[in-house]
């Protein structure tokens, strides 16, 4: 009923993927985890997260466009800044936790009670064409969201997962306009057009965008995908017009031309097209529903078609999506703790199951790197787009592979199509079907790693394998360009010629920053090691973990610390609160970041107990108290991923219970249900990801390998449903008081080290977790019980 047979929109559809029966934690019913969610939760505090309608991994994103009173600027990159409280119109596509200026927001709809007498364009303080709303007015649920604007107009979006539907309420007795800013994009657009159709209700169209980040540097102002859509309205207009730049044309039926880019790569005052409908208020509410293809019209028609049938209504649309959402985020059922931890638990898991996005059409045709069309085959079910690399290859893609070894499967092979489609050119930061190079490293390397070792094995792994290792040794154009330097280099593998001949890469280079990207590279080979190993090829196993012990070659003896380094060998001036050579951080953040030689870097900071001294120092100022986030340059950033993987140090250092102590209060201090309940960017779910894992009291600490390194539970039970098989984790003493481990049992037999081998993570099992409150500073800290550290010796 609303639905046509086709469009089922479970898990099936992005991932063949199975249904959970109901959300029982340990054989007691608990309430729907879907009810729990909050979205609004890192709408402020520069989490930037988005509160509107979506479907897990969904390529429609259904959002407010927030305005501080500057057109031409987005509030947040997502769209959405919860203290701005004025809106200038409803988008279909949404990036969640990203930073610059923003991306996508394509499309916005704005429901206006006014005649169009002026260009919406020409509005450049958003004074005429936006609304004012009151969040006592605004409701967020997964996939579904509504708010009643200041203008008297009430309005519901839905999601499903290529397509959406909205409802809009207007006020009797006002003009009831519906402007479609198709230029409008978040960061603007070098095209657009639009079509009225009257006759069948029907507005049609498209914008090319692109440009994230674009006004960092020029190699990124610039389009590089459209997005089609159309929208079916299931009443008559009663007036329509168009707009062009400053010109207004009532009863216009088309209309043509983008925002483009100016010389600072954000888009031109004054410039854009758009569309407006009218409808009679007496009539009720106007209901649409909306089809969109990165492919064509044709396409976006026919992902309207199978999804969204001509009688559905908006609350089953929203309904539908919230069951898809209850069957998702009951992969992991949780007992205990308090209402607002729980709701805290379920959004960063909502969050993480957000990005990236499927990119395909019901057809399985998609936009390829080249700009032609392509068609998902073999084992592949959905392409995936919007993959923040730097980013997610540190817990998010562990997490919903290991959930998910279907979606990780397919992120894999969209990875690679991508890169063949690119000239053999993995992006660091790809959006959409184009690559933004943005940040620092080779993250596809571990991204491909983590997606293996957490069980995404439906992928052309040996053909990646082999695109990979052409990239680590082979230097292009792009590796010796400083196009889009600093934090867009065009290049995979920046100064790949350095790293071949000085095993760094030196102050004066094509990358970002030479520290960092060292340390990036040095990760990159340690994962490509690991894929050697998992195709039994022992020679490229051997010379990429040789090659991940370049990171020494910056570890200067002298001052402690990775260091900036110049061609001809010799170091630079230095201090470790200073950020020279690194990437969103100093050098006092980087020199934790060796995660997969930990042992390694302790023998060079002099043993286990001066590394631990130095953590001590790191999490705490002067006087002992916290210092995680915010602290200044000397201490951690446990807001942005360069940390992330610190507080788990403490496991090898054989503290384990100061590592159980540093999570804990990370996860009390600076997660919260409130719209600043997440510290920092959440980066499309990364940040959101670490918070998961942490909470189970688990997290994978080596990038490329599958190993679980334990903290102590927030939770007194978990039960994570896998296809490999369900892990079950009993710690019944869990209290914000009672945070450290005094004995541990796995499958009923104690254990007494602070990580989980990789078949755990594979297979499953029960762990079985005695918290207390008193510090127990003898569980796993015996030498032999420390987590595996590796080297050139294959230790």
């Amino acid at each position: 009923m609303g639905f046509t047979s086709q469009h089922r929109i479970t898990p099936a559809l992005i991932g063949s993927l199975l249904i959970l029966a109901s959300s029982c934690a340990l054989g007691q019913a608990t309430a729907k985890p879907a009810d729990k969610v909050n979205p609004l939760i890192g709408s402020s505090n520069g989490g930037n997260t988005y509160p509107g309608a979506v479907m897990p991994f969904g390529m429609l994103q259904w959002s407010p466009e927030n305005t501080r009173g500057k057109h031409a600027r987005t509030a947040s990159p997502s769209g959405y800044q919860y203290d701005a409280r004025r809106i200038r119109g409803f988008s279909l596509t949404h990036l969640s936790g990203a930073g610059c200026a923003g991306a996508s927001g394509d499309v916005p709809m704005m429901p206006v009670t006014m005649p169009i007498t002026i260009s919406p364009v020409t509005d450049a303080k958003d004074e005429r064409y936006a609304a004012d709303f009151r969040h006592e007015d605004e409701r967020a649920t997964p996939g579904r969201y509504e708010v009643k604007l200041a203008n008297g107009v009430q309005v519901t979006l839905a999601a499903a997962t290529r397509s959406g539907m909205a409802s809009f309420s207007f006020p009797d007795g006002q003009p009831a306009n519906l402007l479609i800013r198709v230029s409008d994009s978040e960061v603007g657009s070098s095209d657009a057009s639009v079509d009225v159709d009257s006759v069948n209700r029907t507005i049609s169209g498209a914008v090319t965008s692109g440009n994230f980040c674009g006004y960092l540097a020029k190699a990124d102002q610039r389009s590089y995908y459209t997005l089609y859509f159309v929208a079916r309205f299931d009443q008559s207009f009663t007036a329509k017009g168009t707009w062009q730049d400053a010109s207004v044309h009532p009863d216009g039926t088309t209309a043509k031309g983008g925002t483009g880019y100016d010389a600072k790569g954000f888009p031109t005052p004054g410039k854009g097209s758009g569309a407006w409908v009218a409808f009679d208020p007496a009539k009720g509410p106007v209901h649409v529903r909306v089809g969109i293809s990165y492919v064509s019209l044709d396409n976006a028609r026919a992902n309207l078609a199978a999804e969204i049938s001509q009688d559905a209504d908006v609350e089953q649309v929203a309904g539908h999506a919230h069951d898809a959402w209850n069957d998702m985020l009951s992969r992991i059922a949780i007992d205990g703790g308090s209402a607002e931890q729980q709701t805290v638990f379920y959004t960063a898991l909502y969050h993480s199951l957000l990005h990236p996005n499927v990119f395909s059409d019901v057809n399985g045709e998609y936009r390829g790197f080249d700009q032609q069309t392509h068609r998902v085959t073999g084992a592949q079910k959905i392409q995936y787009a919007n993959f923040s690399g730097w980013d997610v290859y540190r817990s998010q893609l562990q997490l919903v592979t290991w959930l998910l070894p279907g979606v990780g499967s397919d992120i894999a092979q969209s990875l690679y199509n991508q890169a063949q489609q690119n000239n053999g050119e993995w992006d660091r930061w790809t959006h959409n079907s184009g690559g933004t190079h943005v940040m620092s490293g080779d993250p596809s390397v571990p991204a491909l790693a983590d997606i293996y070792a957490f069980g995404g094995r439906g992928f052309d792994f040996q053909a990646a394998y082999a695109s990979l290792v052409r990239a680590a040794t082979e230097p292009t154009a792009h590796d010796l360009s400083d196009d889009g330097c600093n934090v867009e280099c065009v290049g995979q593998r920046p100064s790949l010629d350095q790293w071949l001949k000085l095993h760094y890469i030196a102050t004066q280079s094509h990358a970002w920053g030479g520290a960092a990207e060292t340390l990036e590279d040095a990760t990159a080979d340690f994962a490509l090691s690991q894929l050697a190993k998992d195709v039994h090829d022992s020679a490229n196993a051997q010379r990429f973990l040789a090659r991940s012990s370049y990171w020494r070659s910056l570890y200067n003896p002298k001052v402690g610390y990775i260091q900036n380094r110049n061609v001809d060998g010799s170091w630079p001036a230095f201090s470790p609160s200073s950020d020279d050579g690194f990437v969103e951080g100093s050098a006092a953040v980087y020199v934790w970041m060796v995660p997969f030689d930990v042992h390694g870097l302790f023998q060079a900071m002099g043993g286990d107990a001066q590394a631990s001294a130095r953590l001590d120092r790191f999490f705490h100022d002067e006087h002992g108290n916290w210092a995680v986030t915010n602290a200044g340059p000397m201490h951690a950033e446990l807001n942005n991923e360069p940390s992330v993987a610190t507080p788990w140090l403490y496991d090898f250092a054989r503290q384990p219970y100061k590592t159980q102590d540093t999570v804990r209060t990370v996860l009390e201090r600076y997660w919260k249900n409130a719209p600043d309940g997440i510290p920092g960017n959440d980066d499309l779910g990364e940040m959101s990801s670490w918070y998961v894992w942490s909470a189970l009291g688990l997290y994978p600490e080596i990038p490329g390998r599958a190993e679980l390194l334990v903290s102590s539970p927030l939770f007194p039970h978990a039960a994570i449903h896998r296809e490999g098989g369900d892990v079950v984790i009993e710690a019944p003493n869990a209290s914000s008081e009672n945070r450290f481990i005094h004995a541990l049992s796995v499958d009923g037999h104690a254990y007494a080290k602070p990580w989980l081998p990789a078949s755990f993570a594979e297979h499953g099992g029960k762990l079985h977790v005695e918290l207390q409150h008193s510090i127990d500073s003898a569980w796993g800290s015996k030498p032999a019980n420390a987590p595996p550290s590796f080297s050139t010796s294959g230790s």
